[in-house]
């Protein structure tokens, strides 16, 4: 064997043994670290009173439970009551529901499970909607839902399926299969 076929075995067992290094170096990916399924912190029986931007109350919460992801920084509840001011006359929309969930940037509200929103409901010109699920905007005060909906005034009841609302306005569009009973009040 001549010097060059020499060579040219050493340079072929060594590009070999590269490639093999590195490919066996690739494969040896770590693993990724594990997300903790625990929360960062968690509430029990409290209240919150959350501020907007000007410093004015934008929402208050009680609830008997809530926790936090730290993964996505949302909040979760049991058993929520929002309250939501209306603008004039010191009223608030109660708003309540067997589960709620909160954004992290507090833009975004969701509702389900017998969700039950009421707005004056201590005074005369209460207006009761029900729903299963309830997405709520509190720093528009604007809500929807694709779900059943039923909205009750004295003498009026409307039914329908999916509904747009302006919570400061007390505006509703009912969006399909609406039903409206009228039933005079006395006087």
């Amino acid at each position: 064997m001549s010097w060059r076929g020499a060579l040219f075995a050493v340079l072929l067992v060594a590009a070999i043994a590269s490639g093999w290094s590195a490919w066996h170096q690739r494969a040896e990916t770590p693993a990724p670290a594990a997300v903790s399924d625990r929360s960062d912190y968690v509430l029990e029986d409290f209240e919150l009173v959350s501020l907007d931007k000007d410093g004015q109350e934008a929402f208050t919460l009680r609830a008997p439970h809530l926790h936090r992801d730290p993964a996505d920084e949302t909040m979760s509840l049991r058993e929520p009551v929002f309250l939501l001011p209306e603008e004039e006359g010191g009223h608030y929309w109660d708003l309540r529901a067997a589960t709620g969930w909160i954004s992290a940037d507090s833009e975004e509200m969701r509702l389900d499970g017998d969700v039950v929103a009421v707005s004056d409901p201590t005074g005369d010109r209460g207006m009761r909607m029900e729903t299963q699920a309830l997405q709520v905007f509190p720093r528009q005060r604007r809500a929807r839902s694709n779900a059943a909906v039923t909205i009750t005034q004295p003498g009026t009841t409307m039914q329908g399926i999916g509904m747009e609302a302006d919570l400061a306005d007390k505006r509703f569009q009912l969006t399909s299969k609406v039903q409206t009973r009228y039933v005079p009040t006395r006087r």
